[in-house]
């Protein structure tokens, strides 16, 4: 899609104009400009930014590593005119545009996100191939507590009363918020994220939205805009949307499953069947790929200490690396489909992991797969619940596994790796020093 940023900003009479950048934990940071200032400095790179913004945790602070300190420069934000998109929730005409971040050279700025996918996007495209992706996102919808110490509670919907047991696939459920969807899918129509199923979820009042499938770039940055609008949508309704990967103690965790799948370039053909309709050498090398892979790629799929909390037996989430055909038990699920639709379904990563890392990382595993022509382990058919826990089991153990995979740093980037691994220490390291209610209340008085 071609778009006249000038045009487009005239004819919508926009007063404002939102320009973001994802940071390592997918919040929107950039600037917003008043439309006039705005297109001034298209072209100029007038629109600069400290290089920090992509060392901060999530809590807000710095990285400190003098050598990994990204404070040293100001990166310049390059608007992508086809992600211009109305903010729909402003009364005044608003628009919203992802950025590039570049440096003065204009060379890409290696820790950004965005630039991390489209780095191992182009490999796919030097190779002749066209990765095409599908997310599923998982979300609860939690009653407003403005209390961190108090554990988090279902809202009360149109009946008056909260969720006391599960729904999973309840249509009149899923009706107890129908003004909220109705005002989340509205929002995503005018934002143009091609948004289709919604279904209720295991958990209480938890509900899960599937993308419909194309380019992993225009993917992410719809998952994106999708979680902004999502908690922007719950707050007009006086609840709260979370994508935390494990919310509520006793409820299953949020997930973002990603149907991936890759097409040779010039003839559209999906490599990942033979024309019998059987498996391609090249599917099973994809799959050989992520199983050895992603285990180190975690990081990137489980990026917080509450992620791990979702990673347990029994619980709809994986907790190993085996695959298997409709097996919604593995970490690795091949729907059932005609040779045209096959693709794998990487079912690891959380809600909670950005889209555009989570995206990059098992994509450049299944690469790796790929051009390493890397044999999968055999397909099972019972459930993988009952085979040895074969994930890292916590944050610093997916951050250490990340750093021995040579080959996945080196197609990521090195320096990216260097600082997502300090920006993720400095987290663990100020979880560490909070003292939970568990500890509290079984330490306190009996050790």
């Amino acid at each position: 899609m071609s778009v006249d940023l000038r045009a487009w900003i005239s004819e919508r009479r926009i007063t404002e104009v939102e320009c973001m950048v994802s940071d390592h934990a997918g919040i929107p940071r950039g600037k917003i400009l008043p439309a006039a200032k705005f297109l001034e400095g298209i072209g100029e790179r007038g629109l600069r930014l400290p290089e920090a913004i992509f060392g901060q945790d999530v809590t807000g602070d710095y990285i400190e590593e003098k050598d990994l300190d990204p404070r040293r420069s100001d990166i310049f934000l390059i608007p992508q005119a086809d992600t211009v998109r109305m903010v729909p929730w402003y009364k005044e005409p608003t628009a919203q545009v992802i950025n590039d971040a570049v440096y003065a050279d204009g060379s890409p700025v290696d820790i950004a996100p965005r630039g991390v996918l489209k780095r191992i996007l182009k490999l796919y495209e030097e190779k002749g191939w066209r990765p095409v992706v599908a997310p599923e996102l998982e979300f609860f919808l939690v009653k407003v507590n403005p209390d961190p110490d108090y554990p988090l509670e279902p809202p009360v919907g149109r009946s008056g009363r909260p969720e006391t047991a599960r729904q999973a696939f309840g249509i009149d459920a899923v009706n107890e918020f129908d003004p909220l969807f109705e005002d989340i899918y509205d929002y995503c129509e005018a934002q143009a994220i091609d948004v289709d199923t919604l279904s209720h979820e295991a958990g209480a009042a938890q509900m899960e939205i599937n993308f419909n499938h194309g380019d992993p770039l225009e993917l992410a940055d719809q998952a994106f805009l999708f979680k902004r609008t999502v908690r922007q949508a719950a707050l007009d309704h006086k609840v709260y949307a979370t994508f935390m990967a494990k919310p509520m103690q006793g409820e299953p965790g949020s997930a973002m499953h990603v149907h991936q799948s890759v097409y040779d370039a010039k003839t559209g053909r999906n490599l990942f069947a033979n024309e019998d309709g059987t498996h391609s050498e090249a599917f099973l090398h994809f799959i050989g790929g992520l199983q050895k892979y992603l285990p180190a790629g975690m990081p990137f799929l489980a990026p917080y200490v509450n992620s791990y909390r979702r990673l347990i037996p029994d619980s709809d989430a994986p907790i190993n690396m085996h695959w298997g055909v409709d097996n919604r038990t593995t970490g690795l699920r091949v729907p059932v489909s005609g040779a045209e639709q096959r693709r794998v379904e990487n079912r690891v990563a959380g809600a909670d992991a950005n889209p555009y890392l989570a995206m990059a990382a098992s994509l450049a595993c299944g690469y790796l797969g790929l051009v390493e022509e890397i044999e999968p382990s055999a397909p099972i058919e019972t459930s993988a619940y009952s085979l040895a826990a074969k994930l890292p089991r916590h944050l610093e153990d997916a951050l250490m596994r990340l750093n021995r995979a040579k080959p996945l740093k080196e197609i990521l980037g090195q320096r990216f790796v260097d600082v997502f691994t300090a920006v993720k220490l400095a987290e663990s390291n100020a979880y560490q020093k909070v003292i939970s209610a568990w500890e509290r209340e079984y330490l306190l008085l009996n050790v």
